[in-house]
């Protein structure tokens, strides 16, 4: 699975105004809904259930949220990168600023970690990352997400 197969260019967001996590967790709730027509409330709730076994804040800088929805029919993704880096309570303790929301269909046993490894090997390269924080154009952004320069 590559990133594209979830992540469509019109889904990177740059620049995104966030004061804390739990009001960014709501904000990509709702930005989601609005995407993949779905009600954003149960994301939210799902989202903030997860969080709440531990946080997606993998380190360096990066979050990726993620949830398990019954309304979901397969993986779809949003990618932020906030104006401002916010405590999310990351295994690193570094605030985030770069943050790929992930989610995944209730009943996909295999295919949401193949998303999610696939999105969490892009984001180890310490190189695209340091890019990823300068790019302006979020169609730029979204070809060097993606490895298609």
């Amino acid at each position: 699975m590559t990133i594209t197969d979830f992540l469509a260019p019109h889904d990177v967001l740059l620049d995104v105004r966030a004061p804390d996590k739990r009001r960014l967790l709501d904000d990509l709730a709702h930005r989601a809904a609005a995407s993949f027509g779905l009600a954003g409330e149960p994301i939210f709730r799902a989202l903030d259930a997860r969080e709440a076994l531990g946080s997606t804040g993998i380190g360096n800088g990066i979050a990726l949220p993620h949830a398990r929805l019954p309304q979901v029919t397969r993986p779809a993704g949003l990618m932020l990168r906030l104006r401002q880096p916010i405590d999310f309570e990351a295994i690193d303790e570094q605030p985030v600023d770069l943050v790929f929301l992930l989610l995944i269909p209730a009943e996909a046993p295999s295919e949401p970690l193949n998303a999610l490894v696939s999105i969490a090997r892009r984001l180890r390269d310490p190189a695209l990352v340091a890019t990823l924080r300068q790019v302006r154009d979020p169609a730029a952004f979204y070809a060097m997400l993606t490895g298609d320069r």
